[in-house]
């Protein structure tokens, strides 16, 4: 809703407000950052002033902290979304969180043994390319081209 007459050192509560540019410094961030968070429904601007002028205060700032350490921590932002959820939950968010904790951590070692796959893989490419008399010929690019994928 558009404040008429809205001055941007304070918002209507007394606190103080924050254009986009500074709340994107304040944490860190690019603009098209927060812009992007508030496409997906995690951030939204407290106050709006007359020209349309997006205002935050301290608390988003507190805010997309959250939501960059989160992600920092390996959350999606489907998570992060139920996390943020949770902080106006009167009940305990702690079983939910655990769970969140949980499924990531499935999701992590999952990719962790499939990129050991691949680390292996690449070793052993690595150890047989160009190792024949033929220099011009590189037996990986040639298996590449025959098999069309990496051998486990």
């Amino acid at each position: 809703m558009p404040l008429v007459g809205y001055d941007w050192g304070v918002a209507t509560g007394g606190e103080i407000t924050l254009t986009i540019g500074e709340l994107a410094k304040a944490a860190g961030v690019r603009t098209s950052t927060v812009r992007f968070y508030e496409r997906r429904g995690l951030l939204r601007p407290e106050t709006r002033s007359a020209s349309n002028y997006r205002g935050y205060t301290t608390l988003t700032v507190e805010r997309l902290r959250f939501i960059r350490s989160a992600q920092a921590s390996g959350f999606g932002l489907k998570d992060i979304a139920e996390m943020l959820a949770l902080t106006n939950d009167d009940g305990s968010p702690c079983a939910t969180v655990a769970a969140l904790i949980d499924r990531r951590l499935v999701e992590v070692k999952a990719r962790l043994r499939e990129l050991r796959h691949v680390e292996r893989t690449l070793v052993r490419a690595k150890g047989s390319c160009c190792m024949k008399d033929d220099a011009d010929l590189c037996t990986e690019i040639q298996r590449f081209k025959t098999r069309g994928e990496i051998r486990a």
